[in-house]
């Protein structure tokens, strides 16, 4: 029995999608068609609903479906115990919201290039909502964001959080500490609508009976960061991202009274059999991140006076 085959079968099965199940394994719909009609013949059952406007499996099909993760399991055991590998570089497609990629992100990717060196990786950033509907239709091996999905194909683990801040421009904030009316006096700006962040600046606003100030939802951190340069306003931002920026911009991280909801984070993936890749270097990237919020915690404070 082909096994290439029988990996086309679980993930037309896993995804919902002969589409979905062919860019994840990077062929064409024709050759992903093929290689079921193949496996249908070759065990004498039709695995495949055809006749139904949506992706179906016949009972056999669904039968098979276990078989089918257990023969890839016992796959990739005997590779780990026989000392194989899959031929040709490890791709590694990953998604990330913006918070991780200016933070700890580059850091974890140089440990995972040492450890890996024909490691291929192809990095996606977006917003979490997209990234999540990306990870559940198998267009991602692992996404780094701030909310988890319904899928239940999928995996989620909690990441450090990070703490966040205000960030105003060092020449027109030297104040040593904020009231946070002081700080709503100005324009706020925040992540897209509907973020935690965002969510979490509102929810502080209310809580404190101060009236609505502007608040501004930007989606993208850069572009946050050359507002507060412009002098636009004060920014919300995970600190341990503002680690280099206040070194090389002139941003200033602004002492509040009140504190900010910390930004959680979540890894999610989608499960395979075996060891997939995700869950091959997820571990490094959980632990790199607690690392990193580790010194964030005990650097100096001198970027905030």
């Amino acid at each position: 029995m082909n096994l290439r085959f029988v990996e086309a079968f679980h993930w037309a099965a896993s995804l919902k999608s002969i589409t979905r199940a062919a860019e994840k394994l990077h062929i064409t719909q024709s050759t992903m068609s093929s290689r079921i009609a193949s496996l249908e013949e070759e065990l004498g059952v039709v695995l495949l609903d055809r006749r139904a406007k949506q992706f179906r499996l016949t009972a056999s099909g669904q039968r098979f479906q276990l078989l089918a993760v257990k023969l890839l399991s016992l796959q990739s055991q005997i590779r780990q115990e026989l000392g194989g590998s899959p031929a040709g570089p490890m791709a590694l497609r990953i998604g990330s919201i913006e918070s991780v990629v200016h933070s700890w992100l580059p850091g974890w990717l140089k440990e995972i290039r040492s450890r890996y060196p024909d490691f291929a990786l192809e990095l996606t950033v977006e917003t979490s909502p997209v990234l999540m509907e990306q990870i559940g239709r198998g267009a991602q091996d692992l996404v780094f964001t701030s909310i988890v999905g319904s899928d239940t194909a999928v995996r989620s683990r909690i990441m450090a959080s990070m703490e966040m801040v205000f960030v105003g421009h060092r020449d027109t904030h030297g104040t040593r500490r904020y009231r946070l009316e002081e700080l709503a006096a100005d324009d706020l700006i925040t992540f897209q609508r509907g973020s935690q962040p965002h969510q979490g600046l509102l929810q502080l606003l209310q809580e404190s009976g101060l009236p609505m100030p502007r608040v501004h939802a930007i989606s993208s951190i850069s572009a946050m960061v050359q507002l507060v340069e412009g002098g636009f306003g004060v920014a919300t931002l995970p600190k341990l991202a503002m680690r280099e920026l206040t070194r090389r911009q002139p941003l200033r991280i602004l002492r509040c009274e009140e504190t900010l909801p910390p930004l959680q984070i979540h890894a999610s993936y989608r499960e395979e059999p075996g060891s997939s890749v995700a869950e091959l270097v997820l571990d490094s990237a959980l632990e790199h991140a607690r690392r990193a919020q580790g010194k964030r915690r005990g650097a100096s404070t001198a970027d905030e006076d």
